[in-house]
């Protein structure tokens, strides 16, 4: 929120304060969008500062594959000017990525610098013709387990190497040989190598630690550029004797040649190039689209589009084609880059497009100066990079979700064998522990003394409590299959006749053959006398109706005869039939849903209620909160009145009208401290179809809900306003002006929230959101409040909320 929001004090206000105009979030007020000239001036600022970023790490990645130094700035160019023209990610940035530079070394070494030019070639032809099939999305069903292992063992394959050139020596061709060869390199280490290289790995891991005025100043120079820049003037007054960058003319520049090898090894290598290029440019899209949606969401600015994931794979590749075509190196999306455009502030792919103009500039005006560069410093650069790949929080994420058996293959495998290699070895991994989960089920067998079960639980018939043995619980964990048919059988076989019994299903799928073996035993343990009751998935088939009908909360709720009397009202009155309707849901209630949550809820009753959000909407029977939220108990403090009213504080020594809103604010910011506030109006809703009819308090309501509805005044005089700024829809037009009255009274009581000292106080200091919904009921479609800024002129804009 702006810090210009005054601050009201208890009871001081009788209206509206003039200003600001409410916001949905704590974040700062919107501004006005930037005009051509802002634009361009902030693309302007950020693609120099990437270039800074991208000129050491372009010359660094060229250095660790052996390839020619110039081939790494001509990729980066490439990648700017191309992928930035033609991709389908605004804000993502191209050029040559450490996770290409093992894969790119080996063909290198393999069929020589020409022909893997040719390879880069027809890589980049086959992404375009990928994305033409419109598949680039395929590329993400790869488990990340498998991205974060390969990319970890590239990262020690980089590391390892560059190791023998920071040391001063020069790297094997492999990492056994490398780590064979690294205690004689360690043995008899160059001292102005290694003062160089240790300089540039000292200022990379500092930089950024840098604090104070003087220290953020510092902080706007790149790391990588200060590191090489300062390591290369130590170099300089040193006067080291070093191999530095070598840069050759463009007349002796290498261009690629025909593909020479064998047929096989080509297409390997083509395929090996296209997998890891487009998987690594589509990951890092996607990672940029979050990190371009959580600036916005801060600084309130208009959302970047998301990627287009096709077109982006379609950028790549003719950016591939282009870059082995003029003797570059493969392209991909780089994340390092890509994250340094969108923290210096670019608002278009008009950053990458310049920042490939500067590097292209580079190659002809800077040589002089690129020349200066020890070879230390960039081998320091890159290995810092290779050690970074191995992501500490990628091995937690993996590790929580027991993907380390998958991620620890994978990356062991490239680092001994190779990327194609290591990626199969994490695929066939990966597929072995899904089987091995699927198929591996445990059935376990336990006697309890509890008593028997409620008459009224599912299944519940006569029965005893079979001699008194206790209840007998079968518990399955894991999916239930065929294959797990044998051990569920002899698990339910051991089941004494007449005994009670609970069956605690926690998979998420069941087969037929597990379904129809679990409802049989229960159909015969149950004439015999028997109980059996099912918790977890309750004995249903995945996606087929139960035999005993039962109500949840995503199917239609009229007419549920699980809910309905047995017998018709004789008398004709209904008020039995609906007192009867109420009475069945509960039971159905303890019958199908409260075994399911009992434990949930002893554990709120236990701890007490920590809601995080205020849900503040109207009364209307057809807005189903818990639906609309998919929230469950303890996640919302639910206040409901006619119309989502939110009333202004009385002045002080006023008489006073209904208090129960404001005291359900103040208890759930002082006492809940809940983070967000949630204001939520609905189509057709009565309230406002009364204000619209006949003001705030038309003769013809009842008194009480006359008087109440004066509370809807200021949304009244604010819809008769029409100042230009009204509240709309972002996906159609406004049906009806009691549509636009919903709307515009969303808006309004957000902004009689702020007009309530302890909602104002906690807005400012930054620990409360205030937020706007509009739900269609007819649609089902719900609107999340985007921006409202009527200082400016700019409407409050309500955008859909869709299925992702």
């Amino acid at each position: 929120m702006s810090d210009r929001t005054p601050t009201p004090g208890a009871g001081a206000l009788t209206a509206p304060p003039p200003d600001p105009p409410p916001t949905t979030s704590a974040a700062p007020t919107p501004a006005p969008a930037p005009g051509p000239r802002q634009r361009h001036r902030a693309d302007l600022s950020a693609s120099i500062t990437v270039f800074l970023v991208a000129l050491p790490l372009s010359l660094g990645i060229a250095l660790a594959t052996g390839a020619p130094l110039q081939a790494g700035l001509v990729a980066a160019a490439v990648g700017g000017i191309v992928v930035g023209r033609l991709g389908g990610a605004p804000l993502q940035v191209s050029g040559p990525a450490a996770g290409l530079t093992v894969v790119t070394a080996e063909l290198i070494q393999v069929y020589g610098w020409r022909t893997t030019c040719a390879i880069t070639v027809l890589a980049g032809l086959t992404q375009f013709a990928l994305a033409h099939l419109r598949v680039a999305r395929s590329a993400l069903m790869v488990s990340p387990a498998i991205v974060h292992g390969m990319l970890a063992g590239i990262g020690v394959t980089i590391a390892i190497a560059q190791l023998h050139i920071v040391l001063g020596g020069s790297p094997e061709s492999s990492v056994i040989a490398n780590v064979r060869e690294l205690p004689q390199q360690l043995s008899d280490p160059h001292p102005a190598a290694l003062s160089v290289s240790a300089l540039t790995v000292a200022v990379l891991l500092l930089w950024p630690r840098l604090r104070g005025r003087f220290g953020a100043a510092l902080r706007l120079v790149p790391g990588p550029l200060a590191a090489v820049v300062l390591s290369t003037g130590l170099a300089a007054l040193a006067a080291f004797q070093l191999p530095r960058v070598d840069l050759p003319t463009w007349s002796s520049h290498a261009l690629p040649g025909m593909p020479e090898g064998p047929v096989l090894g080509l297409i390997a290598a083509v395929l090996t190039v296209m997998l890891v290029a487009s998987v690594e440019s589509l990951l890092s899209a996607c990672a940029i689209d979050k990190l371009a949606a959580a600036r916005a969401k801060q600084t309130g600015e208009i959302p970047v589009p998301r990627a287009d994931l096709d077109r982006e794979l379609r950028g790549q590749g003719a950016a591939n084609m282009v870059s082995g075509a003029l003797g570059g190196l493969p392209v991909t999306g780089v994340a390092v880059r890509s994250s340094a455009n969108v923290r210096a502030g670019a608002v278009s792919r008009n950053s990458a497009i310049w920042h490939g103009c500067w590097l292209a500039l580079a190659t002809v005006l800077l040589v002089g100066v690129l020349e200066l560069i020890p070879l230390a410093s960039l081998a320091a650069l890159v290995m810092v990079v290779g050690v970074q790949m191995v992501n500490i929080t990628h091995i937690r994420t993996v590790t929580r979700h027991r993907e380390v058996v998958v991620y620890i293959p994978t990356a062991a495998g490239v680092v001994l064998l190779g990327v194609l290699e290591g990626v199969g070895i994490g695929i066939a991994v990966a597929i072995a522990v899904a089987l091995h989960r699927l198929a591996h089920t445990r059935v376990v067998h336990t006697v309890t003394s509890a008593t028997a079960l409620d008459p009224e639980a599912e299944g519940g018939g006569g029965g005893g409590g079979g001699g008194g043995e206790g209840v007998h619980r079968i518990v399955v964990r894991g999916q239930l299959t065929f294959l797990a048919v044998p051990r569920l059988s002899r698990a339910l076989n051991r089941v004494p006749a007449g005994s009670p019994v609970v069956v605690e299903l926690d998979g998420s799928f069941m087969d037929h053959a597990a379904y129809e073996t679990l409802q049989d035993w229960r159909a015969a343990h149950e004439a015999h006398g028997g109980t059996v009751r099912l918790a977890g998935r309750a004995g249903a088939r995945i996606a087929e109706p139960s035999a005993v009908h039962h109500c949840t909360p995503w199917t239609p709720w009229r007419n549920h005869q699980c809910t309905r009397p047995d017998t018709e009202n004789p008398s004709g009155s209904e008020q039995p039939e609906r007192r009867g309707q109420l009475v069945g849901g509960v039971r159905n209630f303890q019958r199908t849903t409260a075994p399911l949550v009992r434990e949930e809820l002893a554990r709120l009753a236990r701890d007490g209620q920590k809601p995080s959000h205020l849900f503040l909407t109207c009364a209307d029977s057809r807005l189903v909160t818990s639906m609309i939220t998919s929230s469950g108990p303890g996640d919302l403090f639910t206040v409901r009145n006619v119309g989502n009213l939110v009333p202004l504080p009385a002045d002080p020594g006023a008489e006073r009208g209904d208090d129960s809103v404001a005291a359900a604010i103040e208890y759930a910011v002082h006492v809940l401290r809940v983070g967000s506030i949630t204001v939520c109006g609905h189509s057709g809703c009565g309230a406002m179809q009364a204000l619209h009819a006949g003001g705030s308090a038309p003769d013809a309501l009842p008194e009480s809900l006359a008087r109440w509805l004066r509370h809807g005044r200021p949304s009244l005089d604010r819809f008769a306003a029409r100042d230009g700024a009204e509240p709309r829809l972002a996906d159609r037009p406004v049906s009806d002006e009691v549509e636009a009255l919903c709307l515009t009274n969303v808006v309004q009581q957000i902004r009689h929230l702020r007009a309530h000292e302890c909602v104002a106080k906690r807005v400012v200091e930054g620990s409360l959101e205030l937020h706007g919904m509009y739900f269609h009921v007819g649609d089902a479609q719900a609107y999340v409040l985007d921006a409202t800024d009527g200082a400016t002129g700019r409407a409050a804009v309500f955008t859909p909320v869709r299925a992702e």
